[in-house]
């Protein structure tokens, strides 16, 4: 039987009477959905009481789905501790970064470092292990949900406070390293005793860039350890029973990669509309966001597919079947992924909330598909009529009657997917390296407040894409060798073993694309001795001259040699000197024509390392071009807003635009 892309919705049973249940069941059913996901925030129907439990709900709920011939996924419901248990023990509540404790009523309410916590969680989990781990229709759990919502990744008291002085204790032995580590001689910060040492907010002015790193680091591995032990649970109590965690649009608040170890397969949730509302990278305009205000940025959308279909690249997991053993491989070892929660109709939470275009749910749909998702989950079923969700919508209206993304759903004929959407490769030969740690420490010291990571990595993104280029999001420690060409935006964050794993990969063959502030940070926080590039100096053949944060309307412009084609460079520039000692002979690729730094080195090759200084969206998509058409990899400019990408042998073309595009490139 041919794999193909499988439907699923969102459903919350416990917000209708029981009499709609098998209703909507089969409704679900005859709409071509094969999976729904349930109980994710029902704690407090759970276990109204400590200890007192009522099952019957849930029972009748997972039955149902189940004879109606769905398959549930069931959900820990650890992300809304119930209000008992807040009232009881109010010390597992997190902190805000204003020192503000985040109080009950709506969700997220809990310290991840909180041992206490953690008991009720393990708790809970058993107690829904134990019940339904077995239970024929249940095919798959979700832990928690959206780790780091409304920021929520990071407590600076309470639990946290508490524990992080332990935790940099076992990290760095004794109070001399981490003094060392961080530069604590400077503006006398060094620490005599580990209980002085508190979380980084508060302060007169900024933090030490080092003490925030860490202090990130540590929240990162506490969600790691909080979501570990759920997992233990699930596998002990539900054997043969998938495990995956719904992940966020561009959340920065841990590092996903480390915490998508131990998951079956990953999850994220996807509203295009309300993204382009929060997540455009800094500078977009007003027009942009008004161009594409009923479905989304393509490339916003596209990277966090790619993304999260790269979460689990290298990793140990044997994920030959799903659960309809149809968990599809696509390139580079990289792993088929779930859409858990798609846009299906207008959004609640964006400062503007448009309704989406006519056949968005459509395009979306195929999109996530052709970038590696094995399922698309509509959020939601039905649409709130209660709380905080009542302007969001859902398959269907409040009164039941269909809405548009249920009409839209229809009219995609599931029936035929397994032609017009097969399961299969993502084939990729360019892969984009991204790191939250290099994240974590280049926004918090920008020198350029509209130059942040995801501006950066998504200008490189994008012109990728432009490209028709279809590209692999990995960490930057993980197997590169498939790779013809690997692009490292903002790599700062540079350890001597990640310096040899890229220089491999160029000796290897792969040409590798550095943006600016490349090796800029040690692990520790710091610049090395040597300045910019430190451990890859010698592979890169060149050294940082300057560098010029770039106000609005303050531009410069760089040109190849022998051209009159400028690119005007806005928010960073930075210049290059060639080493003497250079063993191949770097090269000068393009110059600043004026300036300050005009005269001066702004891209460079070194054997089959490029670098380039400036950020420009015209200067990036040039040298990516030349770079892909010297790899036959065939780069085709696509219109605006226009998108193509490929998988299992088919072609997606796409257009986002509100009006046709004429092309003819293919």
């Amino acid at each position: 039987m041919t794999k193909h892309l499988e439907l699923a919705v969102c459903d919350y049973p416990e917000h209708v009477p029981q009499d709609r249940w098998a209703t909507y069941a089969q409704q679900q059913k005859e709409l071509g959905l094969s999976f729904v996901r349930i109980a994710e925030f029902a704690w407090s129907k759970l276990e109204p009481r400590e200890g007192d439990y009522d099952w019957a709900w849930l029972d009748l709920a997972v039955d149902t789905l189940h004879q109606a011939g769905l398959g549930v996924v069931l959900c820990t419901p650890t992300a809304t501790p119930p209000a008992w248990l807040v009232r009881r023990h109010p010390e597992i509540l997190a902190v805000d970064k204003e020192g503000r404790l985040r109080e009950f009523g709506s969700r997220r309410h809990y310290d991840f470092a909180s041992s206490l916590y953690r008991e009720y969680s393990r708790k809970i989990t058993k107690a829904m292990a134990e019940r339904y781990g077995k239970h024929p229709g249940v095919v798959a759990w979700q832990t928690d949900n959206e780790f780091g919502c409304h920021d929520t990744a990071r407590s600076y008291g309470g639990a946290s406070a508490e524990v992080f002085p332990n935790w940099l204790q076992k990290r760095y032995g004794t109070l001399e390293r981490l003094n060392l580590a961080w530069g604590n001689v400077f503006w006398s910060m060094e620490y005599s005793a580990w209980k002085q040492i508190k979380p980084p907010n508060l302060l007169v002015t900024e933090a030490n860039p080092s003490h925030i790193l860490d202090f990130y680091r540590f929240c990162s591995e506490m969600i790691a350890e909080f979501q570990a032990e759920q997992v233990k649970i699930l596998r002990e109590y539900s054997p043969n029973r998938k495990i995956t965690h719904n992940f966020m649009i561009f959340e920065s608040g841990f590092d996903h990669y480390a915490v998508a170890k131990g998951l079956d397969f990953v999850s994220w949730d996807n509203y295009p509309t309300g993204m382009l509302e929060f997540f455009a990278p800094a500078g977009t305009s007003e027009d942009v966001k008004t161009h594409f205000a009923r479905v989304g940025h393509p490339d916003l959308i596209s990277f966090n597919h790619d993304l999260y279909r790269g979460m689990l690249a290298g990793t140990d997991h044997d994920l030959a079947h799903n659960l309809t053993q149809n968990l599809a491989h696509t390139s580079s070892g990289q792993k088929g992924f779930w859409v858990m929660e798609q846009q299906c109709g207008q959004v609640n939470w964006a400062p503007y909330n448009p309704l989406p275009a006519h056949g968005a749910v459509q395009l979306w749909t195929a999109q996530a598909w052709a970038h590696g998702a094995d399922v698309v989950s509509y959020f939601r079923w039905r649409a709130a009529t209660m709380a905080q969700e009542v302007m969001h919508s859902g398959l269907l209206r409040h009164n039941e009657s269909f809405d548009r993304g249920f009409l839209e759903v229809k009219a995609l004929e599931p029936e035929t997917f397994p032609e017009v959407f097969p399961l299969g490769e993502v084939p990729s030969k360019v892969a984009v390296l991204h790191d939250y740690e290099s994240l974590w420490i280049w926004d918090q010291q920008k020198h350029s407040a509209a130059l942040s990571y995801w501006t950066q990595v998504m200008t490189y993104y994008s012109a990728l894409r432009s490209l028709g280029i279809d590209v692999d999001i990995v960490h930057p420690d993980t197997d590169l060798s498939t790779y013809a060409l690997i692009v490292a935006p903002a790599l700062t964050l540079m350890s001597q073993e990640r310096a040899q794993h890229l220089e491999l990969a160029a000796q290897r063959g792969s040409k590798i694309v550095f943006g600016p502030r490349t090796a800029y940070r040690t692990p520790s926080g710091m610049t090395p001795d040597q300045g910019q590039f430190g451990p890859l100096s010698s592979a890169i053949g060149a050294r940082l001259h300057n560098f010029d944060s770039l106000r609005p309307g303050l531009e410069q412009d760089v040109r190849s040699s022998g051209s009159d084609i400028l690119h005007p460079v806005s928010l960073w520039a930075e210049s290059y000197e060639l080493n003497k000692d250079s063993s191949s002979g770097a090269t000068a690729l393009y110059h600043y024509a004026n300036g300050p730094l005009a005269g001066e080195i702004a891209v460079l090759e070194h054997g089959n390392i490029t670098v380039i200084g400036a950020h420009s969206a015209t200067l990036i998509t040039e040298v990516l071009s030349k770079i892909l058409l010297e790899l036959n990899l065939a780069p085709t400019p696509l219109p605006e807003g226009v998108r193509l990408s490929r998988r299992a042998g088919k072609t997606l073309l796409v257009n986002f635009n509100p009006h046709a595009v004429a092309w003819n490139g293919l």
